[in-house]
């Protein structure tokens, strides 16, 4: 242990050298505000600024290289925050959660707050990131080996369940945007099959929607639409109104997270373990978070209307996804996501082959990749605040006026994805269907994770029954076991948190979940995971025995707490 320690350190040393000159800092100070800028343009995503980043480090030494798109890469998953909280349309894919509460907290009178709070998560979430990608690399980098198409089959249809808690009491209606979102990925041709389906005889729809325009169309155009409906509200900017003060509350922030450290904790965890699984990415994470924090709030009835729960758990999950992302890269040379993926081929423009071995042949150059993420996550959060103060001066301009331009660089974006002018198309369309399902209540949270999850999980659901029809490794597989578990607690979780304090059953919600999550960590073996299923199932009998020593005592204190607010 003392051997292992003592070369980390010196492969550390080597890495920082290397890292620690002025040409080397001002490069990824670069990326880092360029990230920022591509994170913060809707339709400008974070793989495009990697990928137009990539050309300029042809010619750099590896470590150099390398260390600018990490900067690129750290900036690009903070700048989603700046549009999705002062106009609600999230700069890129993984901000999408983040303009639950944000975007409601900065019309509510409270941007400093809201856009501190997005920095400050983003922040640690990141450094937690970076911790687990220095010390725990090799050893989670192996989880990734253990998933077959069974288990992110499963994995799908538990994030799925978020639907239910996404639509609050909007039940019917979440579950009918989420159906629409799963149709609009079954449009073009099959991944698996090749089969043309609802192409309506037309060539153009063989691709299917793109999903970058659909989640602009959802979010950016219908909003645009909805913020320019009145024509007195239209002339007015959002500093007129007095929803935008260009100073950030940081204190303000850093107390508020303080508040709630384990929301922090819990959510860059899921951040990190998302971001292992490859093609799970930023986009699942943030919305996973989202969840998790409100079923663990005592008040979810705020979320949704601006609570800092709902900034803090998604911006610091989103922040750690891609050092998961980057964990899977370097111990086995898999790309956890499209971002990943561009760092991979950097890695081989460079000579470098990313395999389980990538940390004992070549540990100065990874570690100069832990460096670099830590470096520019530093960097960050200096310059962000920075840029911030600029970008809420863009809140000053007439609402009309700036929903032009925001439109017209939306559109901009999504034509630069592929070239095809029926990107464009799908932008208006799906703007159109986004504003009218905001006039009739439908949430449009359902939808996106639809879009999102839908392809993602008719893929491996064709990949499992193409190895074998049999469906039994669907509860026999212990990964897959465990997350079919899971996702039938969390779809009576509503349930649970409506009848909580009012009946019997509530009581033995949780020790019911902590007995049966302990099976299928029992059934991977090893010893690690069967010492955490009996924490669990300790926890779990705690809790049962705590409840039949108080007689079974429903608590009045959550009998009268308030539902879910109509919002």
């Amino acid at each position: 242990m003392i051997e292992y320690l003592s070369d980390a350190f010196n492969h550390f040393s080597l890495a920082l050298q290397g890292l620690w000159i002025w040409k080397t800092m001002l490069l990824m100070a670069v990326g880092v505000a360029g990230g920022l800028i591509a994170g913060a343009i809707p339709g400008f995503t974070i793989a495009m600024a990697v990928v137009l980043t990539l050309p300029f480090t042809f010619s750099m030494p590896p470590e150099q290289g390398v260390a600018t798109m990490v900067s690129v890469m750290v900036g690009g998953l903070s700048g989603g925050l700046m549009a999705g909280i002062l106009t609600g349309i999230p700069g890129t894919p993984s901000s999408v959660a983040t303009t639950f509460d944000g975007f409601p907290m900065a019309r509510g009178g409270n941007p400093g707050l809201a856009l501190g709070l997005g920095v400050w998560s983003s922040f640690f979430g990141g450094i937690f990131s970076a911790i687990c990608l220095m010390t725990l690399a090799p050893q989670l980098a192996r989880v990734g080996l253990e998933f077959q198409p069974w288990d992110f089959f499963m994995l799908v249809m538990f994030a799925l369940t978020i639907t239910a808690s996404l639509a609050g009491k909007h039940l019917v209606k979440g579950l009918i945007a989420g159906a629409m979102g799963l149709l609009v990925r079954t449009v073009g041709e099959d991944d698996a099959a090749g089969m043309a389906r609802f192409d309506f005889g037309t060539e153009i729809l063989l691709s299917g929607f793109d999903f970058i325009a659909v989640l602009i169309g959802l979010f950016a155009f219908s909003q645009l639409l909805s913020d320019v409906r009145n024509p007195e509200a239209a002339r007015q900017s959002l500093s007129e109104q007095g929803t935008v003060r260009a100073k950030i509350d940081h204190l303000g922030a850093l107390r508020e997270i303080a508040k709630r450290w384990i929301v922090v904790v819990r959510s860059a965890t899921i951040g990190v373990f998302t971001g292992i699984l490859p093609g799970a990415g930023g986009s699942v994470a943030n919305i996973l978070a989202y969840d998790q924090a409100k079923k663990a709030s005592k008040e979810p009835e705020k979320f949704g209307t601006g609570t800092p729960e709902g900034i803090i758990a998604p911006e610091s999950s989103n922040n750690a996804v891609e050092g998961g992302a980057l964990i899977t890269l370097i111990g086995l040379g898999i790309p956890g996501d499209v971002t990943a993926a561009v760092m991979l081929g950097a890695l081989l423009i460079h000579d470098v082959v990313p395999s389980p071995t990538f940390i004992a042949d070549e540990p100065v150059l990874v570690y100069s990749i832990f460096t670099a993420f830590f470096i520019a996550t530093f960097m960050m959060i200096f310059l962000q605040s920075f840029m911030l103060r600029a970008f809420v001066l863009v809140t000053r301009i007439r609402m009309y006026m700036m929903a032009s331009v925001i439109l017209g660089f939306c559109g901009i974006g999504v034509f630069a994805l592929n070239n095809v002018t029926f990107d464009l198309w799908s932008l208006l369309w799906f703007g159109i269907l986004g504003f009218v399902m905001r006039q009739f209540g439908f949430p449009l949270a359902p939808m996106i994770l639809g879009v999102v999850l839908g392809n993602i999980a008719e893929l491996n659901l064709a990949r499992a029954l193409a190895i074998t029809p049999d469906l039994t490794p669907f509860v026999t597989r212990p990964w897959s076991l465990f997350f079919l578990i899971v996702a039938l607690f969390s779809a009576v979780f509503p349930l649970f948190q409506k009848h909580r304090g009012r009946k019997i059953w509530t009581l033995f919600y949780l020790p019911f979940a902590c007995f049966a999550a302990a099976i299928p960590l029992y059934m991977m073996g090893g010893v690690p995971r069967p010492i955490i299923a009996t924490l669990v199932i300790a926890f779990g009998a705690w809790t049962l025995f705590k409840r039949w020593k108080s007689g079974w005592e429903l608590d009045a204190s959550l009998a009268a707490e308030p539902q879910y607010s109509e919002g």
